[in-house]
């Protein structure tokens, strides 16, 4: 296994370690067979729970793109932490290209404004840690 997939294996194990649910004595597991896999609400847009309710509090959940998809510019009000887990994911924000390959990790805090791409013939998956409820707001209806 080369270096880029050891570090790869390893952000995904460190993201997904924080879904074993501290001081309850329980564990969460998720085997990619098992998940869940629904429409996000966004033609094309999927995704797949892990833990938590996406809608009401903090969340772990899987989030795929299909490949050539783009999205507008917009935030997320809670703070997220993310890995790439397949495809070629391209983040903007702050007027920069970011490309994310599998393994790649970026967090957006304080509902940093941001828009992204699936640059690959693969949809671009993600493993997302999100902090509080899952919302998409575009910029247009923003109120900072």
């Amino acid at each position: 296994m080369n270096r880029t997939k050891i570090w790869g294996l390893a952000a995904a194990l460190a993201v997904a370690g924080s879904v074993v649910a501290q001081g309850s004595g329980k564990a969460v597991i998720a085997p990619k067979g098992d998940l869940k896999w629904s429409d996000a609400g966004i033609p094309g847009v999927t995704k797949a729970p892990v833990d938590g309710d996406m809608a009401k509090g903090a969340s772990h959940f899987f989030w795929s793109y299909p490949a050539g998809f783009v999205t507008p510019v917009h935030h997320h009000s809670a703070d997220h932490y993310v890995t790439t887990i397949s495809g070629s994911l391209v983040l903007i924000t702050d007027g920069k290209e970011h490309p994310l390959p599998p393994g790649s990790f970026f967090a957006l805090t304080g509902k940093a404004s941001h828009a992204a791409r699936c640059e690959s013939k693969e949809p671009c998956v993600m493993l997302i840690d999100a902090r509080g409820p899952w919302d998409i707001v575009p910029e247009a209806d923003a109120k900072h």
